[in-house]
């Protein structure tokens, strides 16, 4: 039927099916990105020993990769601004796809090369960014009270795809790399994501979105006059002009750019020096084996899952801008007692997962709070944006550490400096942000119900 006064239109209801199915894909795509991501870090030395590369020329070939991870993982804002969430979501999961099959190819490709190929691993990083801002929307628009209350605890269980994508690589390799060798193990890590960016079709786009595509369509044909009144009858803005990522250093967005990007990067320093190189830091600082460091990582990716679980809980309860600052601060005080604390295995053990706990945990509402603070129409890039710079954090951490320890330091200093500090400085960041910004329903929501909530998050 066709709708005669266009101001009447409204998108379809969200059913409680679509949302399980969105959140089920958006965790598996997260899963496997990280899959992906840690895989490459696992079977580094092995790489680099077919390829005749010293440790050095291993870090330095690492370095360059990240910095065009970062550069890549920017793509993924334009697309989910423009063609849409689940858009995102296919485009940013097929990168990790096809940075898996292509790295099969390392020993025939040289290092410029595979650095562009593994650049590709920054859009699979930059999918938790789409899962932020495409499960904050359609949470968002759910009918259903239960997932209302509950969405930012949803949401953790999506998350905690880190843990479960770490796990598999370093189980899957231990498995698969004596019977297939390192690109084999790369090709078969590629077919899941590139599975589930196929399925990625099927999700339903959010109302959000669809709104936003529709005011478009209006002031395409020149129906500005119906488009604004839609837009003011919805609460959802649309300016009709093109968008791009300078608009998220301007007007209400820009607060929240600053606030969260600058939270990100300093938080991705800890999460370099206290968990990709955790057992570096455990073997020097307390003279753990490397055996129990090992042990140590293992029980802390079962706490971490445990932390995502707490902090999506409590986000829904305290506001999760709150409860992102309380974590990380904490965790930065807790590692520093864990630096300067006994060398007791069991002391290092309890100090170590409760500042991973509070360290990684907040990560299941980090995502989450980024979607919700952006306008609809940027929703995309402002997500996008938070999640590729936080990697920024984890080239300067590396950086800064290793000239502490060419010039005599110890590894406790580099980690007290350049992994605690941030922590808690990240903490703060996090505070500036506004404290309780809405995701627009355009199917129940009215022009007064935006300003009154705009208003209560300055």
């Amino acid at each position: 039927m066709t709708i005669q006064n266009e101001t009447d239109w409204r998108p379809e209801p969200v059913t409680n099916k679509q949302i399980r199915f969105a959140t089920v894909l958006c965790f598996l795509a997260w899963a496997f990105a990280v899959y992906d991501f840690i895989l490459f870090g696992t079977l580094l030395p092995e790489i680099g020993e077919d390829l005749g590369l010293d440790t050095a020329e291993q870090a330095t070939l690492v370095t360059w990769m990240s910095i065009g991870a970062v550069a890549l993982g920017l793509l993924a804002g334009p697309v989910v601004d423009k063609f849409g969430r689940k858009a995102g979501l296919a485009f940013t999961t097929a990168g990790a796809g096809i940075a898996s099959a292509l790295t099969a190819l390392a020993a025939f490709v040289p290092a410029p090369v595979l650095v562009g190929i593994r650049s590709l691993s920054g859009l699979g990083l930059s999918e938790q960014g789409v899962n932020g801002a495409y499960l904050s929307e359609l949470y968002g628009a759910s009918d259903d009270p239960r997932i209302k209350k509950r969405q930012g605890f949803i949401y953790s269980l999506v998350q905690g795809g880190w843990p479960i994508g770490a796990i598999l690589a370093a189980g899957l390799t231990a498995v698969m790399l004596p019977r297939i060798g390192w690109a084999g193990c790369f090709i078969f890590a590629a077919i899941p994501s590139l599975i589930v960016s196929a399925l990625a079709r099927r999700l339903r786009e959010s109302p959000q979105f669809e709104t936003v595509h529709k005011l478009r369509q209006m002031q395409k044909r020149g129906a500005h006059e119906e488009a604004e009144q839609l837009s003011a009858a919805l609460g959802i803005e649309e300016h009709g002009t093109h968008s791009s990522f300078a608009d998220i250093f301007r007007g209400r967005d820009l607060r929240s750019t600053v606030s969260l990007g600058l939270g990100h990067v300093l938080n991705y320093f800890p999460v370099q020096v206290f968990s990709v190189l955790g057992t570096t830091v455990l073997v020097n600082v307390h003279n753990v084996s490397f055996t129990n460091s090992l042990a140590i990582l293992l029980m802390s990716n079962l706490i971490a899952y445990l932390g995502y679980l707490t902090h999506g809980f409590l986000g829904d309860r305290f506001g999760r801008r709150n409860v992102i600052a309380f974590g990380w601060i904490t965790g930065g005080i807790v590692f520093t007692a864990m630096i300067f604390g006994p060398s007791d295995f069991w002391t290092v053990v309890l100090l170590y997962s409760i500042g991973t706990f509070f360290l990684i945990g907040p990560y299941s509402c980090v995502l989450f709070f980024v979607g919700e603070s952006y306008e609809t129409r940027v929703r995309g890039r402002g997500a996008a944006f938070v999640a590729a710079v936080g990697p920024v954090g984890a080239i300067l951490s590396s950086a800064l550490a290793a000239t502490v320890l060419s010039n005599d330091g110890t590894w406790a200093t580099a980690a007290f400096y350049f992994g605690a500090i941030p922590c808690v400085l990240s903490g703060l960041a996090v505070l500036f942000a506004r404290r309780h910004p809405h995701v627009i329903d355009p199917v129940h929501h009215t022009a007064a119900d935006r300003d009154a909530e705009w208003v209560d998050a300055d």
